[in-house]
Parts: C-alpha cells; structure tokens; sequence
C-alpha cells in the first residue's frame, strides 16, 4: 500500500503530563476539554487528505470447528462471505457504535481473511478508506471486532470455547501526523 503524500509531521506532544487536560491542543487525550469533559474533536480546521487504515485480530478455535468453515458445512451457512459483510457494515456503522467518533464518508472497506490451520486460527484484516478530515482507525477496528464476533456467532453452536485477541491497527496513512505503521 502506498501511503498519501500529505503531511509527515509528527504529532505535537505535551513537555508537561500535567498541564495535558488543561491545554487540549496539546494533549494525547483529544477527546477532553479544558474542563476535562468529554467532547467530539472539531475537525473542521484540518484538510480533507485521503485516508487509509488496516487492523488485524484473530480467533482462535478448535481444528473441528475450523474444518466445518472451511468445507462450508457450518449449521448457519457461509460463515466467512457472512463475516465479511458484517464487518463491512460496522464500519460503515462505527460512529453509531463508538460515542465520539464522527461520522465519515467511507470509500472503500476490504475485509480479508487468513486461515491457519497449524494454529486453527482465522486472521481477519480490514482496510478502510476515506478521503476527509480525520482518520479511518476506530472503522477498521470495529470491522475486525464484528468480523471475528460474526465468526464466533455462527459457531458458537460447535465450539463456545472460541478465543478473539490480537486486534490492533497495522498501520495509518494521511492527515497531518501521515504515516505509522506497527513495529
């Protein structure tokens, strides 16, 4: 994936933790005012720069239970092609879900998943994209979370004991902080 062009300034951090709450331009913790109350961040000052975000997590599950998806013979049908569109919507549905993230106009959700069968463990990546004011990260997340949860509803019937962890950004493009990608 190429990263867009804008912006590679890193983001301004505060010298002093303590005046972080007090000084909301320079605080890590955007979502608070000088008050300390929670707030939706106003966007309307930044450039609209394409953005791009991917995440990744997993589930982990039983070898039988891997199998009945694989060879689609899970009781609720097309446990994967479901998945994929379920975690297509929640991130088109992320700000109906996560209070003070903004509503944006996605361009392009791709959800993908990996099976591993020595680990028995299926990886679902998503890639989300928009071009606007702020980030796409918390949408790329909510569609890993609602992939994997997808998966462990349908096969809940056959295995309860599925795990879901490892869920994390990947990597960011755009805006004025540009590009970071997990080490």
């Amino acid at each position: 994936m190429t990263p867009p062009a804008e912006g590679t300034a890193p983001a301004t951090q505060p010298s002093d933790p303590s005046t972080a709450v007090a000084n909301p331009e320079v605080s890590p913790l955007t979502h608070f005012d000088a008050a300390g109350q929670a707030h939706m961040v106003d966007v309307s000052a930044k450039a609209e720069t394409h953005r791009i975000a991917r995440a990744r997590g997993q589930i982990r599950m039983l070898a039988t239970t891997l199998a009945l998806i694989e060879d689609g013979q899970a009781e609720k049908g097309d446990v994967l092609g479901v998945a994929r569109i379920a975690a297509i919507q929640a991130a088109k549905r992320t700000a109906e879900l996560i209070p003070l993230c903004h509503p944006l106009p996605i361009t392009r959700v791709a959800i993908d998943f990996d099976i591993d069968r020595a680990a028995s463990v299926i990886r679902c990546t998503a890639q989300v994209e928009t071009r606007g004011r702020t980030g796409v990260e918390m949408e790329a997340l909510t569609a890993v979370q609602i992939g994997l949860l997808t998966i462990y509803d349908m096969c809940k019937a056959a295995d309860r004991g599925m795990v879901m962890g490892e869920i994390r950004v990947l990597e960011k493009h755009g805006g004025k902080s540009g590009s970071w990608v997990s080490g």
